[in-house]
């Protein structure tokens, strides 16, 4: 469902909540928010397969579910009818995010914690640098459609 609201500069913003980038910024939110609870290194220890999830990782994984729920909450605040001021566009909100979840997740794949340097990288690590870009990508997004 969307609302048409007037503005001044003859403009009317859409807000609806299912644009393409919104949708796509939900995904990745979700996504990146669940990196966190997921193997980020895994390795063999006295024949045993052990999985390091980022909350044992430091500060760095527990910083990834702080952005993650930062993101969802912006995104909930969007869709509950919070508006920014007008010289603050949603989409860069957005792609801003997403750029502090990338670095946290190339940090997290190129710093390998002491505890954790004979282990391999693991599947929640990609899935957060994955859908920390898809953030970027979707605040992109979201800023085309609000020209």
């Amino acid at each position: 469902m969307t609302f048409r609201v007037p503005t001044r500069a003859g403009r009317t913003p859409s807000a609806s909540f299912w644009t393409p980038g919104e949708g796509l910024a939900w995904v990745a939110g979700v996504i990146y928010t669940l990196s966190s609870f997921m193997g980020w290194y895994s390795g063999e220890v006295d024949g045993l397969r052990l999985s390091a999830l980022a909350w044992h990782t430091g500060l760095v994984g527990k910083f990834v579910l702080v952005v993650g729920i930062a993101v969802l909450a912006f995104l909930a605040l969007r869709a509950a009818g919070f508006e920014l001021p007008p010289t603050v566009p949603v989409g860069m909100v957005i792609a801003a995010l997403g750029f502090i979840a990338t670095i946290l997740a190339l940090i997290g794949l190129i710093a390998i914690p002491d505890d954790y340097a004979d282990f391999g990288r693991s599947i929640g690590i990609w899935l957060s640098l994955a859908a920390a870009l898809l953030l970027i990508v979707a605040g992109l997004l979201k800023a085309s459609e609000e020209l």
